[in-house]
């Protein structure tokens, strides 16, 4: 079932987290943080959603942190329900994709909910002063890629934050399978 995230918080402060990527090297907040924004990114690797744009993610992110914004992306999935998302495939994931960004696991979950994340992809872009601006989707894409021309949404609004530090008031909120919580 595709589940929608609430429309962005405006100038809600990013919250700090210490979560190690799949070789063990531990990350916060700062670490992660860019001199002009910060996108942070809740996937997974089992995702339709997110496996219909993570080319897409990576290019957007690669071109943003040409722009000062820091990237990072945050898997929260309970790997005993969902063991395609374990560790060690969170790392052949990064690898087949060539990530240029960290790719973090929480499995205690509680950076996930600090954040608010539902679902897979959430996106969430703060500007330098780790305030959120951005809570909106990639792009047109769903379950299957949006057409090779769609507006790139979350680009866009990250490249307004790294220049302005403001946001784009109208927003589409991000869609896709919902964070599978540990019961």
């Amino acid at each position: 079932m595709a589940v929608r995230p609430p429309v962005c918080e405006f100038g809600a402060k990013a919250p700090d987290f210490r979560l190690p990527d799949p070789d063990g090297r531990v990350f916060s907040l700062k670490d992660v943080a860019g001199p002009r924004g910060t996108l942070v990114m809740f996937i997974c690797n089992h995702c339709p959603y997110v496996q219909a744009v993570i080319d897409r993610i990576q290019r957007d992110a690669a071109e943003l942190q040409r722009l000062g914004i820091g990237v990072v992306a945050i898997s929260a999935n309970d790997v005993a329900t969902y063991p395609q998302d374990a560790p060690e495939l969170m790392k052949i994931e990064a690898e087949r994709h060539s990530f240029s960004f960290p790719y973090l696991y929480d499995e205690t979950q509680q950076v996930a909910r600090a954040f608010g994340a539902e679902c897979t992809p959430d996106f969430f872009g703060y500007n330098a002063a780790r305030e959120l601006q951005y809570r909106g989707r990639l792009d047109a894409s769903g379950r299957a890629p949006g057409a090779p021309d769609a507006r790139r949404e979350l680009f866009e609004a990250m490249a307004l934050i790294a220049e302005t530090g403001q946001g784009p008031h109208d927003q589409i909120p991000s869609m896709g399978c919902s964070i599978k919580w540990k019961v």
